[in-house]
């Protein structure tokens, strides 16, 4: 309970809402409470001549709420309409826009389109086409989140060309292709350019209306914190090996967060992050590395949801031990679009023919993780909205986390100088964690309590500060 002394007369319109849109996180007033959502709403105590309002919970409201929902994801080479994209719902017999469904956009790209040449940064060039991408995504009104890309294998050349003129050593996979260099991320001239890339690049993005998130580590195949070259084949020896990714992990951790301090950090929970294999048993430094980061303030995102052999027990455990501690973010595995063989999984549950199958799995293990939010990928789009849109629906009710107030009582009038008591109580609805702890964000969201006049000015207001706690 809290109380507080008005100093306006006549009927009161009392409203509690959080600095987010619509009414969702957890709560904090003044003092510290014990009482924890995983054991059951707390019995509000009566309090004399107050009203008790019970709010109707909304199940079905998109909340475009930070680090929440759906991400849309957005093509290296699309151009600004691309957002605009629509599907078609046989469940509503129309087309609907993803980005209507969406809380993020996601663009997953390259050092090199962002940074061409030195001192150029395309996103700053409304002409240019990444700049039109990104461009496009601001006039929606949505945050961005990103990921930079410099490994050269499978995408070509993914760092400029300009880091490598410079001196900077790298990996050729694939002489015959030269443009598939893979850089070394311990080697100083990569490090000197890519510094002074992340540095720029937060002076635009390290922004909490812009950005949503940043994947901070990048590094390895397809920037998925696996497969990362550090030496040619065989120099290294193993105790090598396990010294430098370590370093190199710590040198980049220290870089975004130097730059990026307002805006969550992620990193991929890989069982052999950081080391330069893909598959096998989990490395033993894997864990005691992605805590390292963890406690440096980063956040866990995987990119394999719904790939039983790829997303496997190491991963589910390490997601269990975090859950509602830190935010999850998944991406699906398997691309059900043509590429991938997905019927193959060792699930057995994946009909060839079937997307839908492949969705389900996806959101059957994202429930089991708690995520935070679930992925539009380019090509996977399709097959949410025309063959798996009640799952599109049940995240939006039942993911990430959706809590409110339900229950307020407060005073029906107030006298000028009167002192009046409130209690309000809390509930996540939502199987995720709303990670107002995060040192990013460092509990910037608050409840607040308004006085409105019969003409809805804001007379009075108090700030509550909120502290997060686990689902329930």
């Amino acid at each position: 309970m809290k109380k507080i002394i008005f100093g306006h007369t006549g009927k009161a319109a009392l409203l509690a809402f959080l600095c987010l849109h619509s009414l969702s996180c957890s709560k904090k007033v003044e003092e510290d409470f014990s009482e924890t959502f995983s054991k059951g709403p707390k019995k509000m105590a009566v309090i004399a001549n107050n009203l008790l309002v019970k709010p109707v919970y909304n199940s079905t409201a998109v909340l475009r709420n930070p680090l929440n929902g759906w991400v849309m994801y957005g093509k290296r080479d699309a151009t600004d309409t691309y957002w605009d994209s629509q599907f078609f719902v046989p469940e509503l017999g129309t087309n609907v826009k993803a980005i209507d469904y969406a809380s993020a956009c996601y663009i997953r790209t390259s050092w090199r389109s962002l940074n061409p040449s030195p001192g150029v940064y395309a996103w700053r060039d409304l002409n240019s086409q990444i700049g039109k991408l990104i461009n496009g995504v601001k006039t929606k009104g949505l945050p961005i989140a990103l990921r930079i890309v410099v490994d050269g294998r499978d995408q070509g050349e993914n760092t400029p060309a300009f880091v490598f003129t410079a001196g900077a050593q790298y990996w050729l996979s694939n002489p015959a292709v030269p443009s598939q260099k893979t850089p070394f991320p311990q080697d100083p001239v990569f490090r000197q350019y890519y510094t002074t890339f992340i540095e720029e690049l937060a002076k635009d993005f390290n922004d909490p209306v812009r950005t949503s998130f940043i994947d901070a580590y990048g590094l390895g195949k397809w920037g998925e914190a696996h497969n990362t070259v550090y030496a040619a084949p065989g120099v290294l020896t193993a105790a090598q090996t396990e010294t430098v990714k370590e370093e190199v992990l710590d040198w980049i951790m220290a870089l975004y967060n130097r730059t990026f301090t307002k805006v969550p950090l992620v990193i991929n929970y890989h069982r052999l992050i950081g080391h330069p294999t893909s598959w096998g048993a989990a490395n033993p430094n894997s864990d005691r590395l992605l805590v390292k980061a963890i406690n440096q303030g980063y956040s866990l995102r995987h990119d394999a949801f719904g790939m039983t052999d790829y997303y496997q027990s190491w991963e589910k455990n390490f997601a269990a031990t975090w859950k509602h501690k830190r935010p999850i973010i998944m991406e699906g595995g398997w691309i059900v679009s043509g590429t991938h063989r997905y019927w193959i999984d060792s699930s057995g549950q994946y009909r060839e023919g079937h997307p839908e199958d492949v969705r389900k799995g996806e959101f059957d293990r994202s429930a089991e993780a708690a995520v935070n939010m679930m992925d539009f990928r380019v090509g996977e789009t399709t097959s949410w909205f025309q063959t798996s849109f009640p799952l599109v629906k049940r995240f939006n009710a039942e993911g990430g986390y959706r809590l409110y107030p339900d229950e307020v009582s407060l005073p029906n009038a107030m006298a000028n100088g009167a002192t009046a008591t409130l209690s309000h109580r809390w509930r996540n609805m939502g199987w995720g964690y709303c990670p107002n702890n995060i040192p990013q964000w460092n509990y910037k969201y608050k409840v607040a309590f308004a006085i409105l006049d019969t003409a809805g000015v804001v007379k009075n207001f108090l700030l509550m500060k909120m502290v997060t706690l686990p689902s329930g």
